[in-house]
C-alpha cells in the first residue's frame, strides 16, 4: 500500500493564532474521532464540516491497510488531507498499547505522532495511570511524539509532561457519556501548569461543553462520540467548530471580571437628557 504521509507544516499567517503540536503548526483547534460513524461517506462529511485537520484512528478497530480486502478510512480520508492521529484505544496494558503503537509506526510508514490511552476499567474507560506511564516512558525513548489521554490529576499530568509527552489530555468526563466538564477547577490546575497543548479528550456532549473547555484555557478539544451520535453527526460537527472557535476567542479576549452585588449600568451615567 501506498503509506500515508504527515501533510507539512501549515504557514502561520500574520495574527494567527496557531496551535503548535509537537513543533507543527495547525490552524483548527478541534480533533476529532473517526469511530461509530454510519459509514466511512458520514464520517468523511463530519470530518470535512468540523474543520478538524488531525484525526484519531482506532488501529485495533479501524482499517489502514491492515486487510487489504476491505474498505480503508484512507480512501475517505486521504493522508495528503489529513493529519492522522493513531490511538491505543481498547488498549488494558502498557505492553499493549506500545505493541499497537509500533504498527501504527510500520502502517503510516514511520508515523510519529501518537495518542497514547491506557485503560484501567471496561465499564468506565478511565484512564489507568500507572499502565499510562509505563507506556509513555517507553514510547517517548523510542521515538514518539506521544499525545497522552489521562485523569484530570495535576500530578500525573506533570508527570506525563516531565516524561516529555508533547500534549497532555485530560478527560472532562467518562469517555462517550457526554456528561460535559465535571471538574473546571482540576482542568484549570493543569493548564496554569503546563508547558505543552493540553486538550479536554472525553465526555464532552454537546456544543457549549467545548466552548467551556476553550474558554478554561485548553488549547483545544478532542471529540468522536458527541458528534458520531448526534441525531445529525454533519450538524453536530458544524456546531462544534464554531464552539471551539468562540470558545477561543473569548480567552483570548479575557471576560469581564465577576462582581456580585455590583450592578454596573452598560450606558454612560454622565451626560444624561433631562
Amino acid at each position: 500500500m501506498n503509506a500515508p504521509h504527515v501533510p507539512p507544516m501549515a504557514p502561520a499567517a500574520a495574527g494567527a493564532d496557531p496551535l503548535v503540536i509537537a513543533g507543527r503548526a495547525f490552524r483548527s483547534r478541534l480533533l476529532v474521532g473517526t469511530g461509530k460513524y454510519r459509514d466511512f461517506a458520514q464520517t468523511r462529511e463530519a470530518v470535512v464540516a468540523s474543520g478538524a485537520e488531525i484525526v484519531t484512528v482506532a488501529i485495533r478497530r479501524t482499517n489502514i491497510g491492515q486487510d487489504a480486502n476491505a474498505p480503508s478510512l484512507l480512501d475517505a480520508l486521504p493522508a495528503a488531507e489529513f493529519t492522522y492521529l493513531p490511538n491505543t484505544a481498547g488498549c488494558y496494558t502498557a505492553e499493549d498499547a506500545v505493541r499497537t503503537l509500533k504498527l501504527a509506526r510500520e502502517l503510516l510508514d514511520g508515523h510519529k505522532l501518537v495518542k497514547l490511552e491506557v485503560l484501567g476499567d471496561k465499564d468506565t474507560l478511565f484512564p489507568d495511570v500507572r499502565q499510562t506511564i509505563r507506556a509513555a516512558e517507553t514510547l517517548v525513548a523510542d521515538g514518539f511524539d506521544v499525545m497522552v489521554y489521562t485523569s484530570d490529576d495535576p500530578i500525573v499530568a506533570r508527570e506525563l509532561e516531565a516524561i516529555g509527552c508533547c500534549a497532555i489530555m485530560p478527560l472532562a468526563s467518562l469517555i462517550g457519556s457526554g456528561m460535559g466538564i465535571l471538574n473546571p477547577w482540576n482542568l484549570r490546575l493543569i493548564v496554569e501548569q503546563a508547558k505543552v497543548p493540553v486538550f479536554v479528550d472525553a465526555g464532552v456532549g454537546t456544543a457549549s461543553d467545548a466552548a467551556v473547555a476553550m474558554e478554561l484555557g485548553c488549547d483545544g478539544v478532542l471529540m468522536n462520540t458527541a458528534i458520531a451520535l448526534a441525531k445529525d453527526p454533519v450538524r453536530m460537527a458544524r456546531a462544534m467548530r464554531l464552539a471551539v472557535e468562540a470558545g477561543r476567542e473569548a480567552f483570548l479576549a479575557g471576560r469581564m471580571p465577576r462582581k456580585l452585588y455590583a450592578a454596573s449600568p452598560s450606558s454612560p451615567t454622565s451626560g444624561l437628557i433631562g
